[in-house]
């Protein structure tokens, strides 16, 4: 049996989704490395640009801004125009907002460029997320989707460590690079199919259609927001925590490592879960373990204590990530899904923007317990509202559609 015949993918989709997958992950490392670390670092950029450090961080929030309030709208574009030329669209603005940067002198010019690059950016997500569920077997896309995510997220942390370390190199040459990877990123596009892989082309939803749209994302919004926000809370504290918990650098390191590995060794098994109908179940079941770690970690524990907690978060994460992918394949309607993922994703985009200042202010009142304790109170709150709201999801997106799930796919997936 070949590689190719065990991936949970439709035929003569594994192409499409490798190119999406690499066309977002070409675009996370052009913009975590590029607004997050060489033009905050670079002296010589800063120079050459006419900005002070300030500037930076208000090109990174313009950009930010313009990617979250356009995730609802590419959403709409996709299901209107199709997926291929949408994202085309979006990879040809940020080329656009590059080339800005190579003829900038001042610094309207990068928040421009910033502005530009964060609506080309808002469709990458969107497409990406789409084309896999679509692609995706039943009974195996929360696992696809966590593992395309998954697959994404290495090239935000490559692209801030090539880029910090690029810093001394000459503006232009770094600029050029980031033309040149919006360029692949750009070319990745056009191997995409330009409609719907599965079922009747994509329509954004009739009015007669929208409220029974917008009574299905209801219940999905509090995990939108709080998975982000439970994740991004101590972005910008972690090191000051570090400091009080009077933790050495490279333990800090290893209990983070251990979480890490928890969440990602665990995965495939609660993936199988929440695919194979109980995508409720351990979306609830993440967001409680994540409370208790976190509640646990507010003890101010001793330093042994923190690597099974640290595990216990992680293992967490391990069902809120694939438990979410599934619970929104199998929640909305595929018909108009593109549209009503671009608004969960606006709502991600949210939280994780909120979550680092949330962190901060909670440090700033309640010292090392305050980030842990408001973690654990957003991600108890979420996992009681999906006990208690549970009825709220359709009946296959729970335990008893597990039986059918296996019968209509020919079989445990």
């Amino acid at each position: 049996m070949s590689v190719r015949s065990r991936l949970p993918l439709r035929p003569g989709t594994l192409r499409a989704v490798i190119a999406a997958t690499f066309s977002l992950a070409c675009a996370e490392l052009i913009r975590s490395g590029l607004y997050l670390s060489y033009l905050g670092q670079s002296a010589q950029a800063q120079d050459a640009l006419g900005i002070a450090p300030s500037v930076v961080g208000l090109a990174w929030a313009l950009h930010v801004g313009a990617d979250t309030v356009m995730r609802g709208p590419a959403g709409l574009m996709i299901a209107r125009y199709g997926l291929r030329p949408v994202m085309i669209a979006g990879a040809l603005l940020s080329l656009i907002a590059m080339a800005l940067l190579l003829v900038a002198q001042a610094g309207w010019v990068l928040l421009l460029a910033a502005a530009l690059h964060g609506v080309g950016f808002s469709a990458a997500w969107p497409g990406a997320m789409n084309l896999t569920a679509d692609s995706t077997a039943e009974g195996a896309q929360g696992r696809a989707l966590t593992a395309v995510s998954m697959a994404v997220l290495p090239f935000i942390g490559l692209g801030y460590f090539l880029f910090g370390f690029l810093r001394d190199f000459p503006v232009t040459g770094v600029f050029l690079l980031c033309l040149g990877m919006v360029g692949v990123s750009l070319v990745s596009a056009f191997l995409l199919p330009a409609h719907a892989v599965r079922g009747p082309d994509r329509t954004p939803p009739a009015p007669g259609e929208r409220r029974d749209v917008l009574r299905r994302l209801q219940p999905l919004i509090p995990a939108a927001i709080m998975q982000t926000v439970t994740l991004s809370l101590f972005g910008q504290v972690l090191f000051k925590l570090t400091d009080v918990l009077e933790l050495p650098y490279w333990t800090m390191i290893a209990v983070l490592v251990t979480g890490a590995l928890v969440a990602f060794g665990s995965l495939p098994f609660v993936g199988r879960v929440a695919d194979r109908g109980r995508a409720l179940l351990t979306l609830t079941g993440g967001f409680a373990l994540i409370g208790v770690g976190m509640a646990g970690i507010a003890t101010l524990p001793p330093t042994w204590a923190l690597f099974p907690l640290a595990a216990l978060v992680g293992l967490g994460f391990a069902g809120v990530q694939p438990g979410w992918g599934a619970l929104v394949t199998r929640t909305l309607p595929e018909a108009q899904r593109p549209a009503a993922w671009g608004f969960l994703m606006t709502l991600e985009n949210i939280g994780t923007a909120v979550g680092p200042l949330l962190g901060t202010l909670a440090f700033a009142q309640f010292g090392a317990r305050g980030p842990f304790g408001l973690g654990a109170t957003l991600a108890l709150l979420a996992a009681a509202f999906y006990l208690l709201f549970r009825r709220a999801f359709p009946a296959s997106a729970g335990p008893a559609s597990a039986a059918a799930s296996g019968a209509a796919s020919g079989g445990p997936s």
